[in-house]
């Protein structure tokens, strides 16, 4: 189990702790290049209740520039089209409407919504979220816009997106599970090794889209059009910069029962087998090295249960205990997730079960598509 634990420690060192303490990014209100507009890209399927928050916060963006908003209107059956009417009239040169009516057979609908919103957008930098997300402050299209500036000119920019608190186990584990995949493509970006991003707070240029030709080498997949284009991107040689401050991250509804978080989690976790197969070894040594800990521990108890045994194996369990605070704490106070440190070596038990559960899944079945 000592291995496994040097293995944890070792990433602890290598991605999370240095990501931790990246200097801090600089303020809004101080120069930056913000000399270059933005196509702001949002894709919406029957979202009107959501669209009616969050585009008004989205349009408020403080940015000087200029940027334009681009709603994709994915086969909406509410009053999308009407709402996005008015917001025509009433910001004309700011807000465009892309209309999808229906999707080609074989084609993911929402990437085939995002290409006909790409070939519209004015602008050669494109930002996106999905409907369900709110921006973290006014500022956070300039803030995250800034990083095609870093790492002598990115074609991409990463960015953070939380999910809100709620009461409940459930809300907490999400959040926990969120907070582990940002310290894992965050910090791996931060050294140089980006994988992937999440397309609710994601930016890039149109050249980096058209250098993977889109998302046509997965066009079938039902997830990917976030972490897989990103996986393509860098195979075609662009930059991967990182924002992610509070108020450049963007923050998402959780799911609300079990059953769609599993779901949701599923579908995320498909897309993994076409990474490269770099990242596939990486993230395997990482996920790994934490499911054979717990996996490990019966079979030790199961060995010998002499004094010795236990005792080892309590020290050992207490020094990934206080690794998982040291590693966590600090980075859910940089990102601005509040969970109680306490509660932290329980949801890494946790989690670690349903992605063991969230595996089998996967194994048994193929993988997510559409037909």
């Amino acid at each position: 189990m000592l291995p496994l634990l040097l293995v944890q420690a070792w990433f602890w060192l290598r991605y999370f702790r240095p990501f931790v303490r990246r200097p801090a990014e600089a303020a809004a209100t101080e120069p930056g290049p913000d000399a270059e507009p933005v196509s702001l890209i949002l894709c919406a399927h029957n979202e009107l209740d959501n669209l009616r928050e969050l585009v008004p916060l989205l349009l408020r963006q403080e940015y000087p520039a200029g940027f334009e908003l681009v709603l994709i209107d994915d086969r909406s059956q509410d009053d999308t089209y009407l709402f996005a009417q008015q917001l025509s009239q009433y910001y004309p040169g700011r807000f465009r409407l892309v209309t999808v009516t229906h999707t080609p057979a074989g084609f993911s609908p929402k990437k085939y919504a995002l290409t006909l919103g790409i070939k519209a957008a004015r602008h050669p930098r494109l930002l996106f979220t999905d409907a369900d997300c709110r921006p973290g402050s006014p500022d956070w299209l300039r803030l995250m816009q800034r990083g095609f500036a870093q790492r002598g000119g990115a074609g991409m920019v990463l960015g953070f997106s939380g999910y809100a608190e709620a009461p409940g186990l459930l809300n907490q584990l999400i959040r926990y599970e969120t907070l582990l995949t940002g310290a894992q493509y965050l910090g791996l970006a931060w050294a140089g090794r980006p994988y992937m991003g999440v397309g609710r707070n994601l930016a890039y240029n149109k050249a980096t889209f058209h250098s993977t030709k889109g998302f046509a080498s997965h066009i079938r997949r039902l997830s990917g059009d976030d972490d897989l284009l990103v996986q393509d991107a860098v195979a075609a040689g662009a930059r991967a910069a990182v924002v992610a401050d509070p108020e450049a991250q963007t923050l998402s509804q959780p799911a609300e029962t079990w059953a769609a978080w599993w779901r949701q989690k599923r579908r995320h976790l498909s897309a993994g087998g076409r990474y490269r197969a770099a990242d596939r070894r990486r993230l395997a040594l990482f996920m790994g090295s934490n499911v054979l800990f717990y996996l490990a521990t019966p079979v030790v108890l199961a060995v010998g249960l002499s004094r010795e045994n236990l005792v080892s194996l309590g020290i050992i369990w207490l020094a990934r205990t206080l690794l998982v605070l040291a590693a966590y704490v600090p980075l859910a106070r940089r990102l601005g997730t509040a969970l109680p440190p306490l509660t932290l070596p329980a949801l890494d038990f946790l989690y670690f079960a349903f992605y063991c559960a969230w595996g089998l899944s996967l194994a048994r079945r193929r993988p997510l598509q559409w037909k």
